[in-house]
């Protein structure tokens, strides 16, 4: 005779839900954004003379400075993010999602009017302020555009769902440990353990 035992199936957490993969996520989109800055976003095509031209491209952190900034914000927000309890959590989050935030909407004015944010290094390169130009913005922008909007919404899930994350960091581990360690009977080896974590088993 053959007893069956009972399935238990662990509910298992989606992606989008779990604490180590929307911080992954914010991350990588961090790097993909400040990644971009460092390649070409703006090509320009300046008139020397009737029939001259001189071509310069302007990378991200010369275009738009603050984008390589924020970018650098977002992700020392979403390290800390990792190992921040819940009210850090929300704080550090906000502050990603703000950068995010700012991140889409001084790209944009790029991608808008490459012309405006290229006078700088125009008038740099030509020596002369105002010097017309004719400037076209890359694919880069917009990949920065897509990796601060995939940052945004990463940090929103984790504001989100981190609400019912329970352990937040290795001294919660060590101290939901201890608590239940302390229900139960104590033993020489539990003794050397507390040690090690520097309490006192006699208290």
């Amino acid at each position: 005779m053959t007893t069956e035992l009972p399935h238990t199936t662990a509910k298992r957490v989606p992606f989008w839900q779990r604490k180590a993969s929307l911080i992954l996520l914010a991350i990588l989109a961090a790097l993909a954004v400040f990644g971009t800055t460092t390649q070409t976003w703006i090509h320009v095509a300046i008139a020397q003379g009737e029939v001259a031209q001189t071509d310069l491209d302007i990378p991200g952190n010369k275009a738009a400075v603050a984008v390589s900034a924020l970018a650098m914000v977002a992700l020392a927000g979403a390290v800390a993010t990792s190992i921040a309890g819940k009210v850090a959590r929300i704080v550090t989050s906000c502050i990603v999602f703000l950068s995010a935030a700012g991140i889409v909407a001084v790209v944009l004015g790029i991608v808008l009017d490459p012309a405006a944010a290229a006078m700088t290094e125009v008038g740099t390169a030509t020596g002369i302020e105002g010097q017309p130009s004719d400037a076209t913005a890359t694919i880069f922008p917009v990949l920065a555009i897509v990796a601060a909007v995939v940052l945004g919404l990463a940090t929103l899930l984790v504001l989100w769902f981190g609400r019912n994350w329970k352990v937040r960091s290795k001294y919660d581990a060590a101290k939901q440990e201890s608590a239940t360690e302390s229900d139960g009977p104590i033993d020489e080896i539990d003794h050397w353990d507390q040690l090690s974590r520097g309490e006192d088993p006699t208290a």
